[in-house]
């Protein structure tokens, strides 16, 4: 039986109230996930962890996979809204490699189950696909702004001109990315403690010794 959906997400007539049940129905798809992972968290578990019926949420999604890549969009759109303005307020080299680290980090400490839900929703998609299914390019797609802002700052005398942007911004992403499977089977890991350790190790490779 086909259910009638509301407005798409890009629809402008969709009301304050449908935006704000799809938002409500996110966060709770998120909590659900990041609490009994991802095979557990059926639509009807998610909708009652806000009191509302299963049908509402097929209201609004066309499915569990539909779903899924909003939850995923929505932690994207919110992690580069923390990020993005704190890494482009700084002017100097050293202080953007600093800041880019240690503002994906505590995004990713602050948002815990953020974080904990994409991994959960990405193995899901890796062993429904197979390996075929996954991108290889990936790393490198997540580096590539960091890429520019390496060179930018490489040309402005702001950071050694003798690493290679690409090989270096891959390794800064590479640290920052191995951190949300931690989360999601350590409770006890520390983001901190870690975020200092890798900061300080990517500050002196990257940084004009005077």
């Amino acid at each position: 039986m086909a259910v009638e959906r509301g407005p798409s997400p890009a629809d402008p007539e969709r009301t304050f109230i449908e935006t704000a049940r799809r938002a409500q129905i996110v966060a709770a798809a998120i909590d659900t996930i990041a609490e009994v992972g991802y095979a557990h968290a059926s639509l009807g578990r998610i909708a009652k962890r806000i009191g509302i019926s299963r049908g509402l949420i097929s209201y609004h999604f066309e499915g569990k996979d539909d779903l899924m890549k909003e939850v995923i969009g929505e932690v994207l759109a919110q992690a580069r809204a923390y990020m993005e303005p704190r890494i482009l307020a700084e002017s100097t080299g050293t202080g953007m490699v600093r800041v880019y680290i240690e503002s994906n980090l505590a995004f990713m400490r602050e948002h815990r189950n953020y974080l904990i839900a994409v991994v959960e929703i990405l193995r899901h998609r890796v062993a429904a696909e197979g390996l075929r299914g996954v991108r290889g390019d990936r790393p490198q797609v997540a580096a590539r702004p960091l890429v520019d802002l390496l060179a930018r700052f490489q040309a402005a005398g702001e950071l050694r001109e003798d690493f290679d942007p690409r090989a270096m911004a891959i390794a800064i992403r590479a640290a920052i990315d191995a951190v949300p499977p931690l989360l999601s089977v350590d409770a006890e890991f520390d983001i901190d403690a870690y975020a200092k350790e890798i900061t300080g190790v990517f500050e002196r490779a990257t940084r004009i010794d005077k």
